[in-house]
């Protein structure tokens, strides 16, 4: 399961634990993006339907059964991570993930595919559950937009490789065409989790833990090369502990699923968090993703070959895209993006309904490459804003008592909500083809004018400064906001005496505990 303590392995240099992080985020959406895709791939390759046989409805289980095994992690997995510990959490999910992939690359039958779907699934569901609580709570403020929005970026670089690999595979004449891809989701989840030992746990969950001390020197390791008198590191562990212990002695909050409906705070949080979940999977996106072959059959491309080198392109394009966005990321805000996004993913999608069904069953190549383009410009509409935020927003605005069940709750959501349009989508494309599409663009208007009117602001705030936005509380009121140190926008006399405050009620804290033990 891990390391206990890794503290033998860490490092006290903060760029480093900084770029530790990026990679632990970048190769986790590497390997989620490659197990997402490869399905897409698989559809298309003869070798692989041929094999199983595939009708239209194991067409869309075992496409949509991985879904079902990340609705199931969601029930039960933000208990496990604020139970066992953040880093702990996604050593368990990398082992689910292992065992689901060799089940997988050894299947002989579709029953043994399908469960072995179900646990890749489940081990994902943990991934997204336990990754972004653990990420949003080790980031400095200051890298913290990029680096959560990475975490979904690099979703597109396993789909790059993913679809290249089983472009280079579709040569192989046997099964292994399919089962080599299935193979390799191992290694990227092993990736992802190997660098854990070099990085410290989840300060606030030390916190929360009582265990000040070892979240006074994770904070210091990932902000001051750890120095653990530097001023930013003090008021950050001040802001923290404040606020835990207004959660849990002024709100009497425990880090539960019934906290999640408890109050008006926490219901807000949790509306914003489940419409993220649902516009992620519901706005159109979910159709190319699993069933690019079908859309581009509908659009008048039938060559596998073509088919499958379109999807390499369109993975490539949507990283770029994505990355773009990101840059935009805290130069717009949180709102704007999502706005932007939302408004341009419904133009094009009515675009693509239209433009397939003046040219789906035509032979005009004008029409049809113009149908692929659209294609192509939804796609990039959705990475522009839709990929950076998923795995962003919702861990920013859960404060710290609901963020992991909350983000269990999200995994639910999501892939419950990605499962009911996997398993409607195939038949909705075979029984009303373009139709499915302005269906689905009507739904997006409707998640334009939600954004429009709730999307609370989230740009530049600690994850303590955002729980007052929510709360109405100004717990941190009194304190020198840790972004404004790090601005340099506060007097090095203010910072001083406030340092100097700090200092006392941590080594009052460590006192108390001292006689409690």
């Amino acid at each position: 399961m891990g390391l206990p303590s890794g503290k033998m392995l860490m490092t006290s240099n903060s760029r480093l634990n900084l770029i530790l992080l990026l990679w632990c985020s970048s190769i986790m959406s590497t390997s989620l993006g490659y197990d997402s895709s490869m399905m897409s791939s698989l559809n298309i390759l003869p070798s692989y339907t041929d094999y199983f046989s595939l009708t239209t409805t194991t067409l869309a289980l075992q496409s949509a059964v991985s879904w079902a095994g990340s609705t199931v992690a969601g029930l039960f997995y933000g208990q496990v991570t604020d139970y066992i510990g953040r880093k702990n959490a996604l050593w368990l999910s990398a082992l689910l993930t292992l065992i689901g992939a060799v089940i997988q690359a050894s299947a002989q039958n579709i029953g043994m595919f399908v469960a072995a779907r179900f646990i890749v699934g489940i081990g994902n569901g943990a991934t997204f559950t336990a990754g972004p609580a653990y990420l949003v709570e080790c980031f400095p403020v200051q890298s913290r937009g990029i680096g959560l929005a990475i975490f979904m970026d690099f979703f597109y670089v396993g789909g790059l490789l993913s679809s290249g690999i089983t472009y280079g595979t579709a040569q192989i004449a046997s099964t292994w065409a399919w089962r080599i891809p299935s193979l390799l989701q191992i290694l990227f989840m092993i990736l992802g989790v190997i660098v854990l030992p070099m990085l410290p746990e989840s300060p606030r969950w030390l916190i929360y833990q009582d265990r000040h001390e070892e979240a006074l020197e994770a904070i210091s390791l990932l902000n001051s090369n750890g120095n653990k008198e530097d001023p930013v590191v003090l008021l950050t562990f001040q802001e923290i502990v404040e606020t835990i212990k207004h959660e849990t002695e002024m709100e009497h909050q425990k880090t539960s699923i019934t906290e999640l409906v408890k109050s008006k705070q926490s219901m807000h949080r949790m509306m914003l968090v489940l419409a993220v979940a649902v516009i992620s999977m519901a706005s159109g996106n979910n159709i190319i993703t699993f069933y690019l072959g079908k859309m581009l059959d509908n659009a008048g491309i039938t060559d596998s070959t073509t088919q499958l080198e379109i999807n390499i392109i369109l993975n490539a394009w949507c990283l770029v895209v994505a990355v773009i966005g990101t840059l935009l990321l805290d130069r717009l805000g949180r709102r704007r993006l999502a706005l932007y996004s939302a408004i341009a993913m419904t133009v094009f999608l009515f675009m693509v309904g239209a433009l397939t069904k003046a040219y789906g069953d035509s032979t005009n190549q004008s029409g049809i490459y113009g149908t692929v383009a659209c294609i192509f410009l939804f796609q990039g509409a959705y990475s522009f804003g839709w990929t950076p935020l998923a795995m962003l927003y919702p861990p920013e605005v859960l404060n710290y008592s609901i963020r992991s069940v909350g983000m269990g709750i999200y995994t639910f959501v999501t892939n419950g909500v990605g499962l009911m349009v996997s398993m409607a989508f195939p038949y909705a494309l075979d029984a009303i083809g373009w139709e499915t599409y302005m269906i689905n663009g009507a739904w997006d208007v409707l998640q334009v004018v939600f954004i429009a009117l709730y999307w609370i602001e989230t740009k530049g705030k600690t994850l303590e400064e955002i729980d007052e936005l929510f709360d109405g509380t100004a717990v941190t009121a009194n304190m020198i906001h840790v972004q404004d140190v790090i601005e340099g926008r506060v007097p090095d006399d203010k910072v001083a005496s406030t340092v100097q405050t700090a200092i006392v009620n941590k080594d009052e804290m460590e006192r108390q505990q001292g006689l409690d033990a």
